[in-house]
């Protein structure tokens, strides 16, 4: 039985620089890896039936901490579920890239970017959408919407 992590979380923060899916898919391949399944959420020229021109997320001061918790935790109980029916020789790595911009983005901009690397594709899309359902559900970033008739709209500011 190794004891080297199963779960390895490469990167999980919130960044002010340009992310891509292509960086992202970069970081988590290995040689070991027989599927690496990638997300790209991106600013949309729509919302509600209005025209979105641009937005900007902002983000809680603890929130670079809430996502490092919260993609670390998922490693774990993902880590905790593969030990639990563990047999035979150690498993493959499974690798995480997770980051989430904040600022003003444009159209086609990516604001969320994930990428996860399993031996088989079942786990890869299992975990990666698991990472992005928690992202947006626990990490506290707002979203600003300036639509192209002028008006703005906050999203996710206390509902």
């Amino acid at each position: 039985m190794g004891t080297e992590a199963a779960f390895e979380v490469v990167n999980a923060v919130l960044s002010a620089e340009p992310i891509s899916v292509d960086q992202a898919i970069a970081a988590v391949e290995s040689d070991t890896a027989g599927a690496v399944v990638s997300f790209s959420g991106v600013v949309r020229n729509h919302d509600g039936g209005k025209a979105v021109e641009r937005l900007s997320y902002s983000a809680h001061p603890t929130a670079h901490q809430v996502m490092a918790d919260v993609v670390a935790r998922l490693a774990a109980e993902q880590q905790a579920q593969r030990d639990g029916g563990a047999t035979g020789p150690s498993p493959q790595p499974v690798r995480i890239w997770a980051a989430h911009r904040i600022g003003m983005l444009d159209i086609g901009d990516p604001a969320l970017v994930c990428a996860v690397s399993a031996a088989h594709r079942g786990q890869a899309f299992a975990v990666c959408s698991e990472l992005v359902d928690r992202i947006k559900e626990q990490v506290p970033i707002w979203k600003e919407q300036f639509f192209v008739d002028g008006t703005v709209e906050w999203v996710g500011a206390g509902s």
